[in-house]
């Protein structure tokens, strides 16, 4: 029977395994990378240490991708954390969790991932070619006939277009974060050539710009176990607990990560948008001011700057007084019952007004792509084209951060590579 011929385009996380699983199935797998090497994004993903999935049970994991968690159900009872875990582990890459059930490799190095997968590509019997875009896919009256591709502006030496035949193609070239990386949008134009809808692409757990000079004043400030509320034209919208920083421009961090892509809906729509920060979350308000009275009163000499010390980071006091307007040299045991209240509530509710976020450059995910509708759960074939496949970020996919987005490229990556080479 003759093998059938699959051909990759795109070498990051979901496209070496698919092209992995693929091979070994038995088909022919030609993977092309338009950039010198595969696995580029996933070498600097989770900040260098590359966050690969997450221990959450599989109903839990799908909750993280919003509505269009539904469409992963399929993928995830197939190929989920355990099975990657175990996957990596074969590969000579142990793994280890940490807090909030992310997995890491146990070396701390995103580059043993890369290195791994692709390794592993080869000895499935991969063909993996480097700088070489794909212009056009080749289509017929039965589906896809193969593609045609040019050298990419990262080959020295230019030679001409060439057309490669399949069976088979899977479009698994990422979003358009990290440009820099190849994830420059390539998918959306192959799959809107043929016939797929794509939903609107925009930044997603991308940091968030503030207005006035608050942020730069707090530059590079981390907070540990705060509570941030995302206000949507005043009205509570969601809220996340844990850790988060200041720049130049605005905030990073986990939690602001995690908030940033209803965020960014939010400002698309022109809608006012607001982050509450909760230094004290610990406390309510009876004992946050229980706690206030007694220090005020142990330390009552002490003017309300220094006094401060014991309550916030160093770089906050000027912003605390600034914004509470109580003096900076009024004494402890002068200080009023209205002094406190409006410490506390700028303690529970310090407020910072969101008017941008940053580019696809920072990004570490797309929100938006192919749409999901029009491709089978079951496979993660086109249900336009025949013969065409889909995985990774270029679907309109994407969760908040812990290792979520990384184990739905791997999962729809496995199930397309084995749906490819066996389409039946």
């Amino acid at each position: 029977m003759k093998e059938r011929r699959v051909i990759v385009v795109g070498g990051g996380a979901a496209g070496l395994m698919a092209a992995g699983q693929a091979a070994r199935q038995g088909a022919e797998v030609l993977l092309l990378e338009k950039m010198g090497r595969p696995g580029r994004k996933l070498r600097i993903t989770g900040k260098g240490r590359c966050n690969l999935t997450n221990t959450a049970a599989l109903s839990d994991a799908i909750s993280h991708f919003g509505s269009s968690g539904r469409f992963l159900r399929q993928a995830f009872s197939r190929f989920f954390n355990r099975e990657l875990i175990t996957f990596f582990e074969t590969l000579g890459v142990p793994t280890v969790t940490e807090r909030g059930g992310r997995v890491f490799p146990a070396s701390g190095q995103a580059q043993d991932v890369a290195d791994a997968l692709v390794q592993w590509a080869h000895r499935c019997g991969v063909l993996i070619k480097t700088r070489l875009q794909v212009e056009h896919l080749m289509l017929g009256q039965g589906g896809i006939v193969g593609i045609e591709i040019s050298p990419s502006a990262y080959r020295k030496k230019a030679s001409h277009r060439q057309t490669h035949t399949a069976d088979s193609i899977i479009i698994a070239t990422g979003g358009a974060s990290y440009p820099a990386t190849g994830s420059s949008g390539d998918g959306y134009r192959l799959a809107e050539s043929a016939g797929h809808n794509i939903k609107q692409i925009r930044p997603a757990l991308v940091p968030l710009e503030t207005s006035g000079n608050v942020a730069k004043k707090l530059r590079d400030l981390n907070l540990r176990n705060v509570s941030v509320i995302l206000l949507v034209n005043g009205k509570k919208h969601c809220e996340l607990f844990g850790e988060m920083s200041f720049t130049s421009y605005g905030v990073n961090g986990p939690i602001i990560l995690s908030l940033s892509r209803q965020a960014v809906d939010a400002l698309t729509l022109g809608q006012h948008v607001a982050l509450s920060i909760n230094l004290k979350p610990a406390l309510d308000e009876r004992k946050l001011d229980a706690r206030l009275i007694r220090d005020f009163d142990a330390q009552g000499r002490k003017p309300f700057r220094v006094l401060l010390r014991d309550l916030v980071p160093k770089k906050l006091i000027h912003i605390c007084i600034d914004s509470t307007r109580i003096p900076p040299d009024k004494p402890g045991h002068q200080l009023t019952a209205g002094d406190r209240k409006k410490l506390r509530k700028w303690l529970t509710d310090f407020r910072l007004e969101v008017t941008g976020h940053r580019s696809f450059d920072e990004a570490i995910v797309t929100a938006g792509g192919v749409d999901t509708q029009e491709v089978d759960p079951r496979s993660m074939a086109s249900r336009m084209v025949k013969g065409l496949f889909f995985a990774g970020e270029v679907l309109d996919l994407d969760a908040d951060t812990g290792g979520y987005n990384l184990q739905a490229a791997f999962s729809t990556g496995w199930l397309a590579g084995r749906s490819a080479a066996n389409p039946l």
